[in-house]
């Protein structure tokens, strides 16, 4: 990593929880796991339909170890108020694994 990122959007990391609906589904809710400070940076976007685009993001923040409700994963989301980015994928992103980058899209609907 050539420069330190800035860390200076709080996102809380949101975990998908299901539970049974009583007819043989599930409801999915989303539970917060905390909040996190991060650099949110834009990457690309395309058009997904009529009505909903999708914008993809590299989202870097610090590191926290493998197994941590902290470190966050692909099948998890990050809120920032009323926008959503999906998590895709969660790497180091230094050599010193003191941060990570974590490729995030978030669908827009117009």
């Amino acid at each position: 990593m050539t420069h330190l990122p800035k860390l200076s959007r709080q996102l809380v990391l949101e975990d998908p929880q299901r539970t049974s609906d009583g007819a043989g589904g599930y409801a999915e809710t989303w539970v917060a796991l905390g909040t996190l400070w991060a650099e949110v940076k834009s990457l690309s976007g395309r058009l997904a339909g009529d009505s909903l685009s999708l914008q993809k993001y590299r989202i870097t923040l610090r590191a926290s170890p493998d197994g941590f409700a902290s470190r966050p994963r692909p099948d998890q989301r990050f809120r920032d108020s009323n926008r959503i980015y999906r998590i895709d994928a969660v790497a180091e992103s230094d050599p010193g694994a003191r941060y990570l980058t974590c490729f995030a899209v978030e669908e827009v609907s117009g």
